[in-house]
């Protein structure tokens, strides 16, 4: 049997026709989900708070408040997928998203506010990259690692396309009315994107690998799936702690907003950089020594900005760094589950993995706007960041599952296959 051969049958997956829909539309509606439901917020939120009298930390709670139930959320939504596919659940996201944005817009209170962020909580669930990940690594194995790569650049692209067009239109109307203009281009460009582009059949479940014998329950039990969820919600408070606070800490360090502004706007870029390399880094490092390597250095690039003040080109050269590094965590922690578990239970186990992470992610911004003070800066906020992502590195040694599957791709390399 050819190493191919051999790599698609460990993993339970065979050669399966593609819908070729599919992955435009992600594109598509990966860009305008996060772009609409997530980048709007801290654009808008200025206005929001002036309008209302609201406070900024009241409406940051309920955006925060959001991302908490859509990490719960995604559990459930991770078992409907393994069973149904993605039709259902992200139509329904999108149609859920829109109807939330308009209860935001048209909230008389910071009760009904919540109410509507809390919604759009649940929507997050169904319309962001967890559902999207699920389904192209069930259509596209064993190459779901390229389609995974081309809808995650797709999707760093939100915030570019989103940020500027919320702020345009808040230039024109009210944050109400611009809330309710977003929802109308949520739903023209998601509703029948899911709805249309996703009706192929869904394949069955492939079998599990011979390793894991004993189903999702004994994946979920081992001591590897748990050591994992340590290693990525340690990463993920450290990794979004530093993305929110790396402005204030340049601020801090004298430097203008506009200068820290475009040191965040150069990192995200690398961010973009960063995912084109990760096939690569799966060829050249097995699962478990990727997962240490990457998160090892986002510990260091978080320590150098903790350690260096200047000059300022070397600050956005760090933060480039960084950012290549996040770009490739997100990919790492989309494929954590089929290398070392298969895809069997993708879904399932992938919402369970990245619950406690999505949470730790949420939190992260106001803990470390908490800690800044009594620790006396920013500089040394990032260095307790940066050891707490030590840890996760540490952590991540403990994470092997006993017989991890190789990535498919690197059979594919190895057996000399086209």
């Amino acid at each position: 049997m050819s190493g191919l051969q051999s790599g698609v049958a460990a993993a339970g997956t065979g050669v399966r026709s593609r819908p070729r829909a599919v992955l435009p539309a992600f594109c598509l509606t990966q860009i305008t989900s996060w772009g609409i439901v997530y980048y709007a917020f801290p654009v808008l939120n200025p206005s929001i708070t002036a309008d209302t009298g609201w406070s900024a930390g009241a409406t940051t709670a309920a955006f925060s408040a959001a991302l908490v139930v859509s990490a719960v959320a995604g559990i459930y939504v991770g078992r409907v997928l393994d069973h149904r596919g993605p039709r259902l659940v992200m139509t329904a996201g999108s149609l859920l998203g829109s109807l939330s944005l308009l209860v935001i817009a048209a909230a008389p209170n910071l009760a009904v506010f919540h109410a509507g962020w809390l919604l759009a909580g649940a929507a997050m669930a169904a319309i962001f990259y967890q559902p999207a990940f699920a389904a192209l690594t069930r259509w596209w194995a064993p190459d779901h690692v390229r389609a995974l790569t081309v809808v995650t650049l797709a999707g760093g692209l939100a915030s570019t396309v989103f940020a500027p067009l919320t702020a345009i239109l808040a230039d024109h109307m009210s944050w109400r009315a611009t809330y309710m203009v977003l929802a109308g281009i949520l739903a023209v460009l998601t509703v029948p994107a899911h709805a249309f582009a996703l009706r192929a059949p869904w394949p069955p479940a492939p079998p599990s690998p011979p390793h894991v014998s004993g189903g999702h329950e004994q994946v979920v039990r081992s001591r590897a799936f748990w050591m994992l969820a340590v290693t990525f919600t340690l990463s993920a408070f450290a990794m979004y702690a530093v993305v929110i606070s790396l402005v204030p800490l340049l601020i801090e360090r004298g430097y203008t907003t506009t200068q820290a502004a475009w040191a965040l706007g150069l990192g995200g870029a690398g961010q973009t950089l960063g995912r084109t390399l990760y096939a690569t880094l799966a060829r050249c490092l097995d699962v478990t020594a990727r997962t240490v390597v990457l998160i090892a250095l986002g510990a260091l690039t978080t320590a150098a900005l903790a350690a260096v003040a200047g000059p300022y080109a070397l600050l956005v050269a760090v933060s480039v760094l960084a950012g290549v590094i996040r770009g490739n965590l997100t990919l790492l922690q989309a494929t954590a589950v089929t290398d070392r578990w298969g895809t069997t239970h993708y879904g399932r186990l992938s919402g369970l993995l990245a619950a406690p992470a999505h949470a730790a992610a949420a939190l992260a911004p106001f803990a470390g706007a908490l800690l800044a003070g009594p620790l006396g800066g920013y500089p040394a906020l990032f260095a307790l960041l940066a050891a707490l992502a030590v840890t996760a590195a540490v952590t991540a040694l403990g994470a092997r599952a006993h017989h991890p599957l190789r990535s498919l791709r690197t059979d594919r390399a190895s057996s000399g296959s086209s």
